[in-house]
């Protein structure tokens, strides 16, 4: 049996990871709360912005660059985005998964399109998924990191600056380009939907170029199946998911161009700036629920070393006890 000194020591050891995890769990519950709220908040306008973006992209007259449909994809450009520290739980991990099992069956799925053909480019939103980008060996053209526990749209636009104008440089020429400079064609986007404190869900949306059946199809994914924002659906009956054939028709004074041009660049940072809240109410909840998991079980092996150190101190009592006894019978 182990001594009572190192079983002390052992129990001092875990008593502190538990205040530390105590007191990490308390923290991101406080930045859960938040965040959940700003998430949920934000809500109807990216619904309402995605709705908007899906009706415009149907539109035939005079189109600007972000809503034209290309068809010779030569670049592609992946975001992943992932947190900047670590301790939660699986949240980074799932989103990576995700990322893996779609370069994985990218070029099945797009045979005959040329992807084979495609240059690859990546944007690492986080520490944790630039780490995991440079470990893989895959060109990462740009990172953004320390956005803050709680995005701000200030922290989203050079973020959604980088790949609009990317993409615009891209539409100006289709041909292979040697360095990222030139552009992209699609851009993909990897990250976290939150769905409860509970449940969060990585998920994959192509960004660019803006198409109807993408956005209803990215809308249908992000509907909350339950919970207040889902019962509120379902009361009113409201429906998020665009519908062609009932797509309102804009009369856009002076320029549709320009006009489209300014609209679909905010409706896109809309987008954007969704996603980032979303995948950071995702990564308090999963932190929160990581830090819970983690006291549990300091305080669960507490309690077990602790009656293993109250088993061996009440043995070696004994032992003194019956070598005292023992002791006392021979010199009588």
């Amino acid at each position: 049996m182990e001594s009572p000194q190192n079983l002390k020591k052992r129990l001092k050891s875990v008593h502190n990871i538990n205040q530390i995890t105590k007191a990490m769990e308390l923290v991101s519950a406080t930045k859960m709360r938040k965040s959940q709220q700003i998430a949920l908040d934000s809500r109807p306008y990216g619904f309402a912005a995605l709705d908007l973006l899906a009706n415009v992209s149907l539109l035939e007259k005079e189109l600007p660059e972000l809503l034209k449909h290309r068809k010779n994809i030569k670049k592609v450009l992946f975001v992943l985005v992932a947190s900047d520290k670590g301790l939660a739980g699986s949240f980074n991990s799932s989103v990576f998964k995700k990322f893996e099992k779609h370069q994985n069956e990218y070029p099945a799925s797009a045979k005959g399109s040329g992807a084979a053909k495609e240059e690859k480019f990546y944007v690492a939103v986080g520490e944790k998924a630039y780490a995991y980008l440079q470990k893989k060996g895959l060109n990462v053209v740009k990172k953004f990191t320390q956005v803050g526990d709680y995005t701000t749209p200030e922290n989203v636009k050079p973020l959604v600056d980088f790949i609009i104008d990317g993409y615009l440089r891209g539409g100006k020429n289709g041909l292979p380009s040697r360095s990222f400079s030139e552009g992209w064609d699609r851009v993909v986007i990897f990250s976290t939907h939150f769905r409860s404190a509970l449940k969060q869900e990585p998920h994959v949306r192509r960004f660019l170029p803006i198409d109807f059946d993408h956005i209803a199809s990215a809308v249908r994914e992000i509907v909350p199946e339950r919970g207040k924002f889902a019962d509120l659906i379902k009361e009113h009956s409201i429906n998020f998911v665009p519908d062609k054939k009932k797509i309102n028709d804009y009369l856009i004074e002076p320029s549709p161009k320009k006009v489209l041009e300014k609209l679909a660049r905010h409706l896109c940072f809309m987008e954007m700036y969704h996603l980032i809240l979303e995948a950071n109410a995702s990564e308090h909840s999963a932190r929160r629920l990581a830090m819970k998991t983690a006291s549990d079980n300091a305080q669960d092996l507490g309690d077990a070393l602790n009656l293993q150190y109250n088993k061996s101190r009440q043995s070696s009592i004994t032992k003194e006890i019956t070598e005292i006894s023992a002791g006392a019978e021979a010199l009588s």
